[in-house]
């Protein structure tokens, strides 16, 4: 295969550098692209194109959502691409880099729609005495450059996410994309180009995120930072934006709790179905499974039954359930905390096995709350199933985290499903579902180290304008 080469995209233009960076196949090993190496000086380049494109070069609502509209129509027509990038770049399955493109279309889909609604609201001054002839109305105006710090795992869709709400509300952006999966994020470029986005709009710079993520930092023009990763790196975004807004999709560790009532085979197919896609790499992918002691069995049973029917192995052989993790470094440090576990008194209900960067799923019972594979984010295709006897203590387990992102119950209590809503101290809870379940005209995020604000275009154009307030006197 032979190994293309991306430049800087900055200004419309293809710039080169002085060094590459190879991106490697996840499964093969072998090198599939190779990708520039910005230093500072194309940073605070980037950042002037952008800025500079945001104060001469402003697109109507109606332009920005035909640009967006034909974005998913041509990704459409380039789905065979786009989804063999998805494969060999990240390790996906064809299984789910069909879902992430599909996604992907609907969100830039959305995003289109939100560039037609953006709208204030009119306020009553005239209700307060002294201000009869006052007429107040708010607007929304786009905040201007966005700085978008994009992650691994769903590099296209993720990308998307922070790009098409930002240009639906008329920002420009400078983006970063993972250095191991960013070539997806540079397809969506070509395609918004493709659709009529003009130079300046969208430009990329790629390099290592200690080096390039702190020039951005450092870039005084970037009037927002959206950023999804890990909380180290997005508690130390927060500290350096200062008086400037962040929008940080952090990590997780989902629960999942399986009560007594509980439709046990619907349980056990679903959390088994989305425990380990995309290699257990997913914010939301299931990781703790509490489960009623009187069902404890029965679902430990089935759900047992579910994962050794996955088939792991090569990702572009479309039977494959479970690919490569992103790295052999990364599998070898599951294999670890698996084994940690096993350790100190934990069970596998399957053989803890490991060849290269393929980590097969992982499935332990009578593990300890201070493991890591309990209390940590795993990120991995590992899950642990705990039983429990009352539903409270249920609760105060899968709240005692860091995290608090999304959670799912399965129950055929109503009563039961409210109070999960309620108590359960995530940014989303799902009923009768797993907690990776996402339709991304929702709005999605979290609370506690989980991260702040909202993604979903409607609400991530929000996030990306700010209100002004208009007075008028009469």
């Amino acid at each position: 295969m032979e190994a293309k080469a991306y430049d800087l995209y900055i200004g419309g233009e293809w710039i080169k550098t002085g060094s590459y960076i190879p991106v490697l196949h996840k499964y093969t090993g072998e090198c599939i692209s190779q990708i520039a190496r910005a230093e500072r000086h194309h940073v605070q380049t980037a950042v002037e194109a952008a800025w500079e494109t945001f104060r001469n070069d402003r697109l109507t609502p109606f332009q920005r959502y035909k640009i967006l509209l034909k974005a998913s129509e041509l990704m459409e027509a380039r789905r065979d691409e786009m989804e063999l990038s998805l494969i060999r770049e990240v390790g996906k399955t064809r299984k789910d880099a069909m879902n992430e493109l599909d996604r992907t279309i609907n969100t830039l889909r959305l995003s289109a729609e939100e560039a037609k609604k953006i709208h204030g609201e009119m306020i009553p001054l005239q209700s307060t005495e002294g201000s009869e002839n006052r007429l107040g109305f708010t607007i929304r105006v786009p905040k201007g450059v966005i700085g978008a710090i994009t992650p691994f795992n769903y590099p296209l869709l993720l990308s998307t996410h922070k790009i098409a709400p930002a240009l639906a509300a008329g920002n420009t952006l400078v983006v970063k994309p993972a250095t191991v999966t960013p070539l997806a994020t540079f397809l969506l470029v070509e395609v918004l180009e493709e659709a009529g986005l003009p130079k300046g709009y969208v430009n990329i710079v790629t390099g290592a995120g200690s080096e390039v993520g702190e020039w951005l930092l450092d870039e005084e023009r970037i009037a927002m930072y959206t950023f999804t990763g890990s909380g180290e790196v997005g508690r130390h975004i927060k500290a350096r934006s200062g008086m400037r807004p962040v929008a940080l999709e952090l990590g997780n560790n989902s629960p999942n709790i399986v009560h007594y009532d509980a439709d046990v085979e619907l349980a056990a197919r679903q959390t088994a179905a989305r425990s380990f896609h995309n290699a257990g790499q997913a914010c939301i992918a299931v990781q703790r499974i509490y489960v009623h002691e009187d069902v404890f069995p029965a679902f430990s049973e089935q759900y047992i039954a579910h994962v050794k029917q996955l088939k792991v192995g090569d990702p572009e052989d479309p039977a494959t359930d479970v690919g490569p993790m992103i790295s052999e470094k990364e599998a070898k440090r599951t294999e670890e905390w698996v084994r940690e576990a096993i350790s100190e008194g934990a069970t596998a209900l399957l053989p803890i096995r490991r060849e290269g960067a393929l980590f097969y799923p992982a499935v332990l019972v009578n593990t300890k709350p201070d493991m890591k594979v309990v209390c940590r984010e795993v990120f991995a295709p590992v899950v642990t199933i705990i039983p429990y006897s009352d539903l409270e203590d249920a609760f105060a387990q899968a709240n005692d985290s860091e995290y608090g992102l999304q959670a799912g119950i399965f129950t055929r209590d109503l009563n039961v499903a409210m109070k999960a809503a309620r108590t359960l101290e995530y940014g989303g809870v799902v009923i009768n579902d797993v907690s990776t379940y996402r339709n991304d005209v929702m709005p999605y995020g979290g609370v506690k180290n989980s991260g702040l604000g909202k993604e979903g275009p409607r609400y991530a154009v929000e996030e990306m304008t700010d209100e002004r307030m208009v007075v008028i006197n009469l």
